[in-house]
């Protein structure tokens, strides 16, 4: 399968920009194609399938090894002719920000795929060389096969791009232009969601038009072209043809049956990676959305309760005034739905949440603590969780990757796993966990321990069996 991935020597280039500009102009040529973020991001998988129309996934090899993420790769090899993949933070920037591993230059080369470095030559020009030339010899095998000049000027490009090329040896593809009206607000987490992107489509079209006016689309589809096929990682042609890949690893359904799971999805609560959901999918669970800012009771007939990550702080008025929904969420869980909620989610099942003016607002009270507003990131980045008693989703002793990203933090975070940072000697505790329960400010990823997507619907089918008991 084609690929190109686009990258940055920081944080702040515009991958994201260049990324959704790239996959519209791709579609404006008929072009199918797959969308991938590098790292553990919600919210730019958010804009990828705002544009295609189709969920996008993450790259990471923290959570899971190169076989996998060549199989994510190899499930999209029959259906679309390119995955673009978009970095994250600095090429080279990986674990504990002292380290290459599971950076974008890791996924790089761990999925052959040639990069696009996105350079914005704002307040720099010949210095530009330099840093790229220390791009290409940081490491020996660098992946990197052209540039992008973002948010330059038609007159700023015509400089750059020749003295770029003979001080580099790589090619420039061309520049995407300061787009009127058409850039991505950012708030304490990030970009704004793409729900919240008000115009996104029609701000989309404006980037993919100077895309395809001022970027060599044939050549940065020559440069795709270059990266080798991954299908071979995958047992059987067949399994690729499945939407949903069945050669990942996965468990028989604990039922026949199909269990629902009430999924919370609305902008208080919308990260989730799409690597979970097809999982629980797998295991024979209907994810059904509902709105805990919007609707009064829980969805009919569930089985289970998936509370995301999101910004339940920045809407606690409307959460907490929304006491039906509340109770219901409040009554659920104390009776054994399963339930696993993860940071906002975590937040929303405390007795209060401080909103960003300082308020505190009523949560349902599942659990006894109150979400705070602090001034910088909470124990930010990868973190590997150990279980110190069984529950519903982990045995005793079991440890999987985790990630954590957050600025409010809670007075009681729980004590049921001990945390570990994967670079220094930094521990704490944390999460709640019962045989019903798993609720915490770590994000899991399923795919990293496919036993936990089982578990939660063999619970699930614990509780419908149960109630079905109840009911004769």
């Amino acid at each position: 399968m084609n690929r190109i991935l686009f990258a940055g020597l920081s944080s702040g280039s515009g991958k994201t920009a260049v990324t959704c500009a790239c996959l519209r102009a791709l579609q404006k040529k008929g072009i199918s194609a797959a969308s991938f973020k590098c790292g553990p991001d919600y919210i730019d998988p958010m804009f990828h399938q705002r544009v295609l129309g189709i969920p996008g996934e993450n790259l990471d090899l923290f959570f899971a090894d190169v076989k996998t993420l060549q199989r994510q790769i190899a499930c999209y090899e029959q259906r679309c002719k390119i995955a673009v993949l978009e970095g994250v933070m600095g090429y080279y920037d990986g674990l504990g920000g002292v380290s290459d591993r599971d950076s974008t230059w890791d996924v790089a080369c761990a999925t052959n795929t040639p990069v696009i470095l996105v350079v914005r030559p704002k307040g720099a020009s010949l210095t530009i060389a330099a840093q790229v030339q220390g791009m290409l010899s940081f490491r020996k095998r660098n992946q990197l096969a052209g540039i992008l000049l973002n948010d330059c000027s038609e007159r700023m490009a015509r400089l750059l791009a020749p003295m770029l090329e003979e001080q580099t040896g790589l090619p420039v593809v061309g520049f995407l232009p300061h787009v009127e009206d058409a850039s991505f607000e950012s708030r304490h987490l990030g970009l704004v969601t793409a729900q919240e992107v008000g115009a996104l489509s029609e701000k989309v079209d404006r980037l993919a038009d100077a895309f395809l006016q001022h970027v060599d689309l044939e050549q940065v589809l020559r440069i795709a072209a270059t990266a080798d096929s991954v299908a071979e990682t995958v047992k059987s042609e067949a399994a690729l043809k499945s939407p949903d890949c069945p050669d990942f690893p996965q468990f028989p359904a604990p039922d026949k049956e199909c269990l629902r799971i009430g999924i919370a999805q609305d902008t208080a609560f919308c990260f989730y990676y799409e690597e979970n959901k097809r999982a629980l999918r797998q295991q024979g669970l209907e994810l059904v959305e509902f709105s805990p800012m919007e609707d009064k009771k829980l969805p009919e007939g569930i089985c289970g309760l998936y509370l995301g990550g999101g910004y339940p702080e920045l809407h606690a008025g409307k959460l907490s005034e929304n006491s039906g929904m509340r109770h219901a969420i409040f009554e659920a869980v104390r009776h054994g739905m399963p339930t696993i909620a993860e940071c906002g989610g975590f937040l929303y099942l405390q007795k209060e949440l401080e909103d960003p003016d300082g308020q505190i607002w009523e949560m349902t009270g599942v659990l006894d603590g109150r979400g705070f507003r602090t001034n910088r990131l909470q124990r930010f980045g990868y973190a590997v969780m150990t279980a110190k008693e069984n529950s519903m989703l982990f045995e005793k002793g079991e440890s999987i990757p985790v990630h954590e990203f957050h600025y409010w933090d809670c007075t009681q975070n729980g004590t049921a796993f001990e945390m570990k940072k994967p670079v220094g000697n930094k521990t704490w505790e944390g999460s709640v966990a019962g045989s019903s329960l798993y609720a915490g400010f770590p994000h899991l990823y399923f795919l990293a321990e496919p036993r936990l997507a089982e578990r939660f619907a063999r619970a699930a089918a614990k509780w419908q069996e149960k109630q079905r008991e109840k009911a004769l």
